[in-house]
């Protein structure tokens, strides 16, 4: 008696086979985004720091115009290069989110949202930049200013990190302790960095350090640091209990710790110094940046994601 031969397997539907330029380009996008608006807080962080806001007194352009050259120096290049990139991520932004609305059908439905929301807040950091000038560096304008970026660098880490786990199941098996452990961390680094910013933008720490004056945003800062670093160090350490499969989480707490550590180090150089050296204090704030990306990469992996299962179309017949 012959035996029947085997049931031969459904091909997978097109869209599961062979994915599409738009699921490769679009994780690509948000990865450089993030590199992008890391960036473009380390540009705006050296443009204090060599007291150049207002080296282009207008805006948007520089001199009454889009390129400055008889008015180059360091100072307008910084201001000028910072304007460049934050155009660039929003023209980037918004090519984000055309791909996520045309394509919709081929990511998660967060991520239509998501990206609006970036778009949105791309916008309010550019009239944030533009009221930066035009109040002649008022502290609570520029200190939004850089809410505004932080939230950006949170939110496009977070995305890209959603969209690169799709269809890993370890992600949506974290304990229920997980979750506020890292939120809790990126509300006190978050938080962290604003005091941050608003002594900065008050220039307390020169002020403090030369003639005693604006002392009180800088011991606030100090004390600030102890909640935020032994949040971010607990997390890496609880990070070691999650299950099995969710190495990139772990990896990313670690990341989160050793960039506390290195932040911790820059602040007590940049005060041991006096802020003379420029290098350190740009360095400070540029390891802000990366570890709020970090920790909105951990928000990320958290985030829903359909299945391989739940895309096919089931074939009937």
């Amino acid at each position: 008696m012959a035996v029947a031969p085997s049931a031969q397997p459904l091909p997978l539907p097109r869209s599961t086979t062979g994915a599409g330029w738009p699921v490769r380009l679009v994780p690509l996008l948000t990865a450089h985004l993030v590199v992008a608006l890391v960036a473009l807080v380390a540009i705006g962080g050296a443009t204090r720091v060599m007291q150049a806001g207002l080296a282009c007194p207008d805006w948007p352009l520089c001199y009454g115009v889009l390129w400055p050259g008889r008015q180059w120096n360091l100072q307008v290049f910084l201001e000028w290069f910072h304007r460049l990139d934050a155009f660039l991520v929003g023209v980037a932004l918004l090519l984000l989110f055309a791909l996520s609305l045309r394509f919709r059908a081929r990511f998660p439905a967060w991520l239509p949202w998501g990206a609006g929301l970036a778009l949105a807040l791309v916008a309010v950091q550019g009239g944030l930049g533009a009221l930066t000038v035009l109040s002649q560096l008022a502290a609570p304008t520029v200190t939004l200013h850089l809410a505004a970026a932080l939230s950006l660098v949170l939110l496009l880490s977070a995305m890209h990190q959603g969209l690169e786990h799709r269809g890993d199941v370890a992600a949506v098996d974290l304990p229920r302790w997980w979750s506020p452990l890292h939120v809790l961390a990126a509300l006190l680094v978050g938080g962290q960095c604003l005091l941050g910013a608003a002594m900065a933008s008050r220039w307390a720490a020169p002020l403090c350090l030369e003639a005693g004056e604006g002392c009180h945003w800088l011991l606030l800062h100090r004390q600030g640091a102890y909640p935020a670093a032994v949040t971010v160090l607990l997390l890496a350490a609880a990070s070691l209990a999650l299950p099995a499969g969710n190495g990139r989480c772990r990896g990313l707490a670690f990341a989160a710790a050793g960039l506390v550590v290195v932040q911790v180090v820059l602040g007590v150089l940049t005060l041991r110094l006096q802020l003379a050296v420029p290098a350190v204090t740009i360095a400070h704030q540029l390891t802000a940046a990366l570890l709020v990306g970090v920790l909105g990469g951990l928000w990320g992996l958290t985030f829903p994601s359909p299945s391989v299962p739940d895309r096919l179309e089931v074939a009937h017949g």
